[in-house]
């Protein structure tokens, strides 16, 4: 049974930076395409980033491209969004997904598998 295990969310100024770790388990990590999604209240999920397996090729929404990092580290099957020039907007719910599909990145369809989600909580 696949499990997604977010952690590293919490409460950070704006300004601030703060990397959140998603751990992947259960199959095999071969081959995932990753992704990184949120919901704010009151909005609907959104794409933020995902990654390749290689790690070669990735891509971010408009919204946070220059500020976010997708990474992986293939060998502890982990894949980290590290958020940096964190804005009140960017206050929400974030999700890691494992798929097997880079040609649809950014649609919840394209993932099998979800994490419950960290609370990143950025402040004024």
């Amino acid at each position: 049974q696949v499990q997604l295990v977010e952690s590293g969310g919490g409460l950070v100024q704006a300004g601030g930076s703060l990397r959140v770790s998603c751990a992947f388990s259960g199959r095999t990590f071969y081959g995932r395409t990753m992704g990184w999604f949120r919901r704010a209240p009151g909005k609907e999920r959104e794409f933020v980033a995902a990654i390749t397996w290689s790690g070669f090729n990735t891509n971010y929404a408009d919204s946070v491209k220059g500020r976010f990092t997708i990474s992986r580290d293939n060998a502890k099957s982990t894949v980290y969004l590290q958020m940096n020039s964190l804005k009140p907007d960017d206050t929400a719910i974030y999700y890691c997904a494992a798929g097997t599909d880079y040609s649809a990145y950014s649609l919840p369809r394209t993932y099998d598998y979800w994490g419950q989600g960290t609370q990143v909580t950025v402040s004024t």
